[in-house]
């Protein structure tokens, strides 16, 4: 039996579906939590290893019509870049729904299975007996990430996201779970980058879409709200929207930039420069300098000589002595970054810069770009030189365009946070999904990831 406020979820959505093909939902947000270096040095070492990845290829048709939809997501204990997004079957028999991180820094979709003895308690499993339309598999494989991996079979099963539907999409059902990788109730991961890099070797659940004729428009964007100091439950967290853009959420055009190669893999684009306190810095740039951009992290890490070179530019700034990568700088020092891809110079705000105090005194706090070199067993030339995480995407409206491939920037409405005032816009194709903005004391409404199970 469900809980009085999952089944009020599901009515509200089921409403919403109906009514039109397109609709918005407030996002909700968990409570928040502070963390330690520690806690922040153990998600760069995941995020070392996470880019040493690869994979094969596959197929998948179908279609649908064509649609755009805005998805609630999560701030899970206040950390910006762990998306939590949930997803509800409306369908016959015993829905199964899942709460997955989205993750722009990987390809796979991946849930705890029930025979999986290695996932913590609070975790919501994937019941094999339970689906008649699962397509199960004696094939295994491996995903590794920094701080572990998870193992388990890779099947099929019909997936739902919104009003989105995939009749045959490939996840792997973990059994072997190493431990810091899933907390409080999420299930695993829901990878939005493309399928060359795919552990599975299935097609993303984005892709299938895309291929499938139910998207409007190419691409998807983010909009991450920046985690306040509350513990509120139903605070706003961000707007996923799958299929176009969000017009009330940017202000202005919003800038594409080409990503480079024939074969896109993670979402890439060169870093072309970086200022520092107002001064430019000297860094690596063009194809030697290739940034993930990755909604799945937290922070910004890069070569050792680029990160060291930013810190020396700011005051009082120092090596860590206990975590290795970081820096630490006076936390009365407002640190002012701006980054470039190839157009416009984006700023970071200081208040994202900082990692919060790492002394007792609260006279010294970490700062949010680490080398990514430093402690890495990563060869050399292996994956990308700079990984682009939350602590950059709070600023921006980001768009992620397959055809052609590339990634958008613009500038934050008003209504997102942002200084910008006027209208969304945009470059070229008109897809935007609307005005929507979510705003406290609107009826929340979740919608869950769900891998149907018909009996």
């Amino acid at each position: 039996m469900y809980s009085l406020p999952f089944a009020l979820s599901v009515l509200v959505l089921s409403e919403l579906v109906s009514a039109a093909e397109t609709f918005h939902i407030p996002l909700q947000r968990r409570g928040q939590q502070s963390h330690d270096l520690d806690y922040y040095s153990a998600a760069a070492n995941n995020l070392r290893a996470k880019y040493n990845v690869g994979a094969a290829v596959a197929s998948s048709t179908g279609r649908r019509r064509a649609s755009v939809q805005n998805i609630p997501v999560i701030n899970q204990n206040g950390d910006p870049a762990w998306l939590w997004q949930s997803f509800d079957a409306m369908t016959f028999g015993r829905p199964q729904s899942f709460q997955v991180i989205l993750d722009t820094g990987s390809s796979d979709l991946w849930v705890a299975d029930s025979s999986c003895v290695s996932c913590p308690r609070s975790t919501t499993v994937f019941d094999a007996s339970s689906s008649s339309t699962l397509q199960a598999t004696s094939e295994g494989t491996t995903i590794q990430y920094g701080s572990g991996a998870v193992a388990g079979t890779i099947n099929r099963d019909v997936v739902t996201m919104s009003n989105f539907t995939v009749e045959n999409q490939v996840f792997l059902g973990v059994d072997r779970l190493q431990s810091g990788l899933l907390d409080g109730q999420t299930s695993g991961i829901l990878g939005l980058a493309f399928q060359t890099i795919a552990s599975t070797g299935g097609v993303p659940f984005w892709q299938n879409l895309l291929n499938d004729d139910q998207l409007e428009a190419p691409e998807f964007s983010f909009w991450l709200a920046r985690s306040e100091d509350s513990t509120d439950e139903s605070a706003p967290g961000g707007v996923f929207t799958l299929g176009g853009t969000n017009s009330s959420l940017f202000s202005g055009e919003i800038e594409f930039l080409n990503m480079p190669g024939s074969r896109p893999s993670y979402w890439l684009l060169p870093l072309q420069s970086v200022t520092v306190q107002g001064e430019r810095v000297s860094v690596a740039t063009g194809n030697s300098a290739l940034s993930a951009i990755d909604t799945g992290t937290t922070l910004i890490g890069g070569p050792s000589d680029d990160v060291a070179a930013i810190w020396a530019a700011v005051p009082g700034s120092r090596q860590s002595a206990t975590n290795q990568g970081f820096y630490t700088f006076p936390c009365r020092t407002d640190v002012n970054i701006t980054m470039s891809f190839g157009g416009r110079s984006w700023a970071i705000s200081s208040q994202d810069m900082s990692l919060g105090p790492v002394t007792t005194s609260g006279q010294t706090c970490a700062g949010a770009i680490f080398d990514l070199n430093m402690g890495s067993n990563i060869p050399a030339g292996s994956g990308p030189t700079w990984v682009i995480g939350a602590t950059f995407l709070k600023n921006v409206y980001s768009v992620y365009r397959a055809n052609p491939p590339s990634i958008g920037f613009a500038e934050l409405s008003t209504a997102a946070g942002g200084t910008g005032t006027a209208p969304g816009s945009r470059e070229s194709t008109s897809n935007s999904a609307g005005s929507f903005v979510p705003q406290a004391g609107l009826a929340l409404a979740l919608s869950f990831i769900s891998i149907w199970t018909l009996l």
